[in-house]
């Protein structure tokens, strides 16, 4: 949705009937993870605080509890509105920490040093519902609002994509309305990367839904290029499509030395989060820079005016990926197989051992339900 508050972009993420998912992905937490621990000098809990009616509406529910974590050198102050959650608060806060985690995996560092994240209980309700992301609202470079159903089960956080979505939007300045495309884009592409690298997924898992959702992205007969057609597809998977290309064109410029990561790093480094607002050039020469190469403004110059239409097929094959019905099969020997490789970086933990990581997430969930 494009919703826009004084100056700063509203990056908002919802599921509704027919978008399950942004990857239809299946997470699994693990023993390192929840081996993460919670700061102990969290700040106190905070009892009946309000919420300031200027960012959500009157009747905004008081604050019930709250807490500060610390996470790839940021501060995330965790605030859990009144209202009951089947789920124990540690639970939630652990799931936060996680998705944290592989967001500063990804970037070398958690991109603003203080966020605010606000947990709403939704009565009657299971799963994420919804997230929204500010920049520079009340005190934080970024605000992350979530709306947590009340029968929400462990399994269901443990499968959610949305928080880590909505975390990677704090790593790219607020863009016009014309521009939504690559903050939704980045959004869409980063978060399954962003776990991956962090073992929170399995590099099959990551290419098995990147090939069943790119064709979203491709242009229809009537499109204009991404500044100028706006559908949902287009949004979302045209901008992870725009992405994924960069990524493959920066690595094949530079023998999978480099790639999109490295341009992300370095605009974030340079400053360029929610909380700024830069002109898309800037962030295209900032990135473009720390690759040596033109690949990011040479994209936007052709994918931005124009319908650019990919040879998905052709490209998963050079990328040695090939749809099995038990699953996806790598091909070592594929001209771009090195490049795929590079992208995720590391392949995440197999079949057996995610199955045994949930177990384990569910156990600790039982015990922290006690």
């Amino acid at each position: 949705m494009n919703l826009t508050v004084g100056v700063r972009r509203v990056r908002q993420t919802a599921v509704w009937a027919g978008f399950p998912g942004m990857w239809n992905m299946n997470f699994r937490l693990w023993p390192a993870m929840l081996a993460l621990a919670l700061p102990s000098a969290a700040v106190p809990t905070v009892q009946g605080a309000p919420v300031a009616a200027s960012e959500f509406g009157h009747g905004a529910p008081p604050i019930a509890s709250s807490q500060t974590i610390i996470v790839g050198g940021a501060s995330l102050q965790i605030d859990f509105a009144d209202g009951a959650l089947d789920l124990s608060k540690a639970i939630v806060v652990t799931r936060i920490q996680a998705a944290a985690h592989s967001v500063a995996t990804y970037y070398g560092r958690f991109p603003v040093p203080r966020a605010r994240i606000l947990i709403i209980p939704v009565p009657g309700r299971h799963g994420v519902l919804q997230g929204t992301t500010w920049g520079d609202r009340d005190g934080f470079p970024a605000l992350l609002r979530l709306r947590l159903g009340q029968t929400t089960t462990p399994e269901e956080l443990a499968d959610d994509w949305i928080l880590t979505h909505e975390m990677v939007h704090t790593a790219l300045p607020s863009l016009p309305d014309e521009q939504h495309w690559l903050e939704e884009g980045l959004a869409t592409y980063i978060e399954p990367m962003a776990r991956v690298q962090a073992g929170e997924l399995t590099s099959q898992s990551v290419w098995r839904d990147m090939m069943h959702g790119m064709p979203k992205g491709e242009p229809d007969p009537k499109d204009r290029g991404l500044d100028r057609t706006h559908t949902w597809g287009r949004t979302y998977w045209g901008g992870a499509l725009f992405c994924l290309m960069a990524d493959v064109e920066i690595r094949r410029q530079t023998g999978s030395r480099l790639g999109l990561q490295n341009a992300l790093r370095a605009i974030v480094a340079a400053g360029g989060t929610i909380d700024k607002q830069w002109p898309l050039e800037r962030i295209l020469k900032t990135g473009d820079q720390a690759t040596g190469t033109r690949v990011l403004e040479e994209m936007y110059a052709r994918w931005s005016e124009s319908p650019v239409y990919v040879d998905l097929p052709q490209l998963w094959e050079q990328l040695g990926l090939k749809a099995e019905p038990a699953g996806i099969t790598f091909n070592a020997s594929a001209p771009l197989a090195s490049i795929r490789t590079s992208i995720t970086a590391a392949s995440g933990p197999n079949t057996a051992e995610a199955d045994e990581r949930l177990r384990d997430f569910k156990r600790f969930s039982e015990k922290q339900s006690l």
